[in-house]
């Protein structure tokens, strides 16, 4: 039995493996169509397009795990269905819930790739794509863990991070002459910025450095004038799908304290939390659309509308998690709900199966 359960497992991880290449391969397709438009502004060259389309494929294998396993799934069932195989293993005397189980350890093994992926693999290797495309593009910019960092004419600027409602905190500005000396210094707590480039700083401290003293001076409010432009500073914009179930728990405390709506990141938490979870359940789906003989039905057929209703789940958390922020559903409810569906459907279907 332990031999036959480790041929059924390995046939479906191996199909699901190349599902997942192949989906890999046309979402990469899709970035490098999307990215031609910006070779040649700045330093974004082919070697740095392609380098950008590299980092972003451990996000795009994370958001795929549910469809690739349901994919591999179908089609490996109904490979030892159409082969027989399926009927042997089951008058061998194997029950349904054996079956089950081998799915589910299937099932088990993408679950946590899904998990090591979602948590460390695809949020540093976004962050890492961010930059580099950031930095390609426009020279005179760099982040990383101390934020943005600008070079402008004669000013160094240095912005910690911008929060939802784009009020940016954490500004500090060095200016220095020709010679580069620096001649004064400028720390904010928060800024907004204007549609004309106009920052509105607040708690400002600035330092003038003289020839024998710094003079210091403190202002609650001032207006700045700066050439960057607002959309280069999106780049601070932290996007809940690229952040791990532990950074996001610390962000979402950290805007609750800032009086930020954090609903948006909080049910981004929670379809982390599930999307392991649902990665098992597309495996008992595979098995609810796997016919179990060649008599039962067209294979064709089940194999189609169970890739639909793959691809019906892959867009239904998008759904439900604009619909929690329209309505005001709870996250919980808006991350839980679709894979609890998916998986009382596929409960229902293989007891359906089971009757026949």
């Amino acid at each position: 039995m332990k031999l036959l359960h480790r041929y059924v497992i390995k046939r479906l991880t191996v199909m699901s493996l190349y599902s997942l290449l192949a989906l890999l391969a046309l979402y990469s397709f899709f970035d490098f169509v999307s990215e031609v438009g910006n070779l040649g502004d700045g330093n974004y060259t082919g070697f740095k397009m392609a380098q950008y389309i590299v980092y972003q494929i451990p996000a795009h294998a994370y958001e795929l795990m549910p469809l690739a396993a349901l994919i591999g799934g179908l089609i490996a069932l109904n490979q030892l269905a159409s082969g027989s195989e399926l009927t042997v293993i089951k008058t061998s005397g194997m029950s349904t819930r054996t079956i089950i189980g081998m799915v589910l350890s299937f099932g088990l093994i993408f679950a946590i790739a899904t998990a090591l992926l979602g948590e460390w693999g695809a949020p540093t290797a976004s962050k890492s794509a961010a930059n580099l495309k950031a930095q390609a593009i426009d020279g005179k910019i760099s982040t990383g863990r101390t934020g943005l960092w600008i070079k402008e004419t004669n000013n160094i600027i240095n912005v910690r991070e911008m929060l939802p409602d784009q009020t940016l905190l954490g500004i500090k500005v060095w200016r220095h002459d020709d010679q580069f000396q620096l001649v004064e210094s400028m720390q904010a707590e928060s800024a907004s910025v204007s549609d004309n480039n106009s920052w509105q700083l607040n708690n400002v401290k600035r330092s003038v450095l003289g020839d024998a003293r710094v003079h210091t001076e403190s202002a609650t409010t001032e207006n700045w004038q700066s050439g960057i432009q607002r959309s280069l500073l999106g780049v601070l914009l932290v996007d809940p799908e690229q952040m791990s179930v532990s950074a996001l728990t610390t962000y979402i405390q950290h805007l609750k304290t800032n009086n930020q709506q954090s609903k948006q990141y909080e049910i981004a938490w929670w379809r982390k939390l599930m999307y392991p979870i649902a990665v098992l359940v597309m495996a008992l789906v595979a098995l609810a659309f796997t016919p179990q003989s060649t008599r039962h039905g067209n294979m064709g057929l089940k194999l189609f509308f169970g890739i639909c209703l793959g691809l019906a789940f892959h867009f239904a958390g998008r759904l439900f998690g604009f619909t929690s922020q329209l309505y005001g559903v709870p996250p919980i409810i808006a991350a839980i709900l679709p894979t609890l569906l998916f998986a009382l459907l596929a409960v229902y279907l293989i007891r359906k199966q089971e009757k026949r």
